[in-house]
């Protein structure tokens, strides 16, 4: 019963720190204790604070208590229970790395200092009271933890002059690179319709004016890293960034093809890669019919093939 009980406690925990309904569940609490290295046999007195990732989690989960979860739900607990836990600075997310990228599989969790202060008290006489100043001075803390994780995005000048912010790491500078040096060289006058990010899907996402040239996309679609919208010509420009993850291959062409299939605009394919180097360990999987742009050679573009530079095909 030992591990039961501990579950209980770390479930009031979650409820008495204000966690929502959803994330009081048995999931959200293994986590706290994995994020505490707190085993069914150690007081609360003796919680830690190692740096630990999500797929540890689950196996502290499955060890000490006997709770197996498929490797298919990693992403379960990254968003529905980590990510509320770092938005309630309850926990921090890469403290060693603020830089690290947000789908870096290095990506690690910390407990806050303040929190495991408290939660060390927790079953004592003491606690009572360490929650209520915990409860008054934490929503500022939080407020600040916010604007530092604001604060350490990536900004992206678009030509209208606004700035957007992207997730920190290499695939948000070749799409900072995309927007800042491909676009007005090979595009000028382009509208940015999308700009994907690591750590939110959507984002950048004019969705009225890519309805308007009649693409209507939800969630299911996977989107192209950039999407460009030339006015002058009419055509689309549809932008992967390529850092980790393939280039526009025959696959990946016919599944945009199709995710654009009622574009009122032409199509043209682009696959950026940070370096030529880089660039050539994918040659063999290139699309014919595609452009290539190196963002260490910014001013040139490589046209695979076909009967004409750069521009859509019917």
């Amino acid at each position: 019963m030992a591990e039961e009980n501990k579950i209980t406690d770390a479930l009031q925990i979650l409820v008495d720190l204000g966690m929502p309904r959803a994330q009081r569940n048995d999931r959200s609490a293994l986590c706290l204790l994995a994020l505490l290295n707190l085993t069914k046999d150690k007081l609360w007195a003796e919680a830690s604070n190692p740096l630990i990732g999500i797929t540890p989690m689950m196996e502290f989960a499955r060890d000490n208590y006997g709770k197996a979860y498929q490797p298919n739900t990693r992403e379960t607990f990254r968003r529905q229970t980590m990510h509320q836990l770092v938005a309630a600075g309850i926990a921090r997310y890469n403290p060693d790395n603020t830089a690290r990228p947000v789908n870096s599989p290095k990506a690690v969790y910390q407990i806050e200092a303040d929190t495991l202060t408290l939660l060390r008290s927790f079953g004592t006489g003491k606690w009572n009271k360490n929650l209520e100043i915990y409860r008054q001075t934490h929503q500022t803390l939080t407020a600040q933890y916010a604007r530092e994780r604001d604060m350490e995005k990536l900004p992206v000048r678009l030509a209208t002059g606004e700035t957007i912010r992207l997730s920190p790491g290499d695939h948000s500078e070749l799409i900072r690179a995309i927007i800042e040096d491909f676009a007005p060289r090979f595009v000028p006058g382009g509208i940015l319709i999308y700009a994907g990010d690591t750590g939110d899907k959507w984002g950048y996402f004019d969705k009225i004016l890519l309805e308007a040239l009649g693409v209507s996309v939800d969630g299911h679609g996977k989107m192209p890293d950039v999407v460009l919208y030339y006015r002058e010509k009419k055509w689309l420009l549809l932008v992967e960034s390529v850092t980790s993850h393939g280039p526009v291959d025959g696959k990946r062409h016919d599944e945009l093809a199709r995710l654009f299939s009622r574009s009122k605009a032409g199509l043209v394919y682009v696959t950026a890669f940070p370096s030529r180097t880089l660039m050539a360990r994918y040659l063999a999987e290139i699309a014919w019919e595609t452009e290539v742009w190196c963002a260490d050679a910014p001013t040139h573009l490589i046209h695979f093939n076909g009967e004409r530079f750069l521009g859509p095909y019917e």
